[in-house]
């Protein structure tokens, strides 16, 4: 008989956190899921809205508004919270606020004992995991950001529909940074095990400038989307129940996640997108790719971008 009962605990009930709260009750993947947000009222209405909705989900949740307290028997805890990215502005020029709003969040949560996996998804998402490893003390295993997740699946559905391929049976990778210097693994992309470079030869309209414009697509979505409705949040969500799912279930599924490097790819205190290996415990192991010599030099320009930035928000 299972005496253990699935929490999520979700800080932030703005447009990400609500979006994630609707996707986990549709896939009935955690069996409580308590919302915390400074704004009360709207959280409260959130909690209610959804619970409405039971009659038809597929699984029963039990769905509250919360405080920090409750993080205390959660198995993990979301962290949506924070400014959002506003038209023109980078992921990376959200840092120096967001990272004071964080410090606040993790105090409190740790202040009631949790002692689960944090899995982050707030912008400069790469810069705010490493500063939840720093603000909770937790072993860099239970600290997760949402990395390239949702750069990975963008990836795949535009290469899915440039072949015609169901983007399910497209593998294929970005890395680095969640933002600006992101790079695609071409090396190791394919579709159904044939190379991309394969793909290509199949028909003469398949051009290379239309990858290289494909990866600009994928690289700029955010921009795009943000400029024509104000902000991204039903593909992250989606993101986020997918590693919400890994981690409850034990999946040791592959996910382009932010994890912490610690010589993995030749570099060193970094939270960074890359594929890795997610179970209950967290980061099982990170999957070293054996980039070339292009990709190798873009990972790398990626790391000293993020390790600049970080510097200025003095995280040592």
């Amino acid at each position: 008989m299972k005496n253990h009962v699935n929490r999520v605990a979700l800080i932030g009930t703005g447009s990400v956190g609500s979006s994630y709260a609707f996707a986990l009750l549709n896939q009935g993947v955690t069996e409580e899921l308590v919302m915390i947000d400074l704004n009360k009222e709207k959280s409260e209405g959130d909690a209610m809205d959804l619970n409405h909705g039971l009659p038809f989900a597929p699984s029963r949740t039990k769905i509250w508004f919360g405080n920090y307290s409750d993080c205390r028997d959660a198995d993990i805890v979301v962290i949506c919270a924070g400014a959002n990215q506003k038209p023109g502005e980078t992921r990376l020029d959200l840092v120096e606020k967001n990272t004071i709003i964080f410090k606040g969040i993790v105090d409190q949560v740790m202040g009631h004992g949790f002692d689960g996996v944090f899995l982050v998804a707030t912008n400069p998402v790469d810069i705010l995991t490493y500063a939840v490893w720093k603000f909770s003390g937790l072993p860099k295993e239970r600290v997760i950001g949402s990395g390239t997740i949702l750069d990975t699946a963008r990836f795949r559905f535009l290469l899915g529909e440039y072949f015609n391929v169901d983007t399910r049976n497209v593998h294929a990778y970005i890395i680095g940074e969640h933002g600006d210097t992101e790079l695609p693994v071409w090396s190791h992309a394919d579709i159904a095990g044939t190379s991309i470079q394969e793909w290509m030869k199949k028909k003469p309209e398949y051009k290379q400038e239309h990858l290289d414009e494909l990866f600009l697509n994928v690289r700029d979505a955010a921009y795009h989307i943000i400029q024509r409705k104000g902000a991204t949040y039903y593909g992250i969500a989606m993101g986020l129940v997918r590693l919400t799912k890994a981690l409850l279930q034990n999946e040791n599924s592959v996910l382009t996640i932010s994890a912490y490097l610690d010589g993995e790819y030749g570099q060193k205190d970094i939270y960074i997108g890359v594929p890795a290996v997610v179970n209950r415990s967290g980061i099982r192991e990170i999957v070293q790719l054996k980039l070339n010599e292009e990709e190798t030099e873009k990972f790398n320009n990626s790391v000293n971008v993020l390790k600049k930035t970080m510097s200025s928000v003095l995280l040592q």
